[in-house]
């Protein structure tokens, strides 16, 4: 039985303050029907580590690279020294807007893996690729280059969010059926690359718009383990109404 998990994304939002007074507000709604995380920037992540004490707190990035002359980059073994034991990568925001691609999605992993962090993979079709039905490819070759040459036991522990990039930030969302479809094509991919252990272990999120509206019909279906949630992680109250609807 997979156990769920929920994690917010903040991206480029809350100081080290607004952070800890997040996390201290939001420990005591927590409980064991799901594992609940905040994707935090990396100027918090030491304040957050410090005051969490079940919130998972996550990178949303890291280098793949130990160290080196990559200005503003972040090492896996500075995040291990901070103790986070989770880290996104590739979303779609940081594949669009920065030049990740899936070889150093890969990469990243594999680092990750190494150090005994779990990573978070997201992978997304745009509006246009939707549009064109090209949502299956997509997901089948951005798992294809992200995931490849690794343990089938890692990707077993790993975690996929599936993000329709069309659906992020935008007020729309997949539908409970699209969404459901999409992520039984993920573990689909996950069974013919690593085999059924790694396609029955791996926990794959939905995320784009999940609100405390909406998050109960994702969490229904069969291959959803779970959400990456964007806006409504940044608010106390609707990040405890999605805590709450979770139970």
């Amino acid at each position: 039985m997979r156990k769920p998990i929920i994690v917010g994304n903040w991206k480029m939002n809350k100081t080290c303050k607004e952070t800890v007074e997040f996390i201290n507000a939001i420990e005591p709604v927590l409980h064991d029907a799901a594992d609940y995380g905040v994707g935090a920037p990396f100027t918090a992540l030491k304040d957050a580590t410090a005051t969490a004490k079940n919130l998972i707190i996550a990178a949303e990035n890291c280098h793949f690279e130990d160290n080196g002359a990559f200005t503003g980059e972040v090492s896996v073994p500075m995040l291990e020294e901070l103790n986070v034991k989770y880290c996104i990568i590739g979303h779609s925001e940081r594949r669009t807007m920065f030049g990740d691609t899936d070889e150093t999605v890969n990469k990243k992993a594999k680092r990750l893996v190494k150090a005994d962090i779990t990573p978070i993979v997201c992978i997304g079709e745009t509006e246009a690729q939707y549009d064109a039905g090209l949502t299956e490819k997509v997901i089948r070759d951005q798992l294809t280059g992200s995931l490849a040459d690794m343990c089938p036991n890692c990707v077993k522990d790993i975690v996929i969010a599936y993000e329709p990039i069309w659906a992020i930030g935008t007020g729309k969302s997949a539908s409970k059926d699209d969404a459901q479809n999409c992520c039984a094509i993920v573990r689909d991919q996950v069974r013919k690359m690593y085999g059924d252990d790694a396609a029955e272990g791996v926990r794959v999120q939905y995320g784009g718009s999940v609100k405390p509206e909406n998050i109960k019909e994702y969490m229904a279906c069969e291959d959803i383990d779970g959400a990456l949630i964007g806006g409504a992680s940044l608010k106390v109250d609707s990040f405890t109404a999605i805590i709450d609807a979770t139970k």
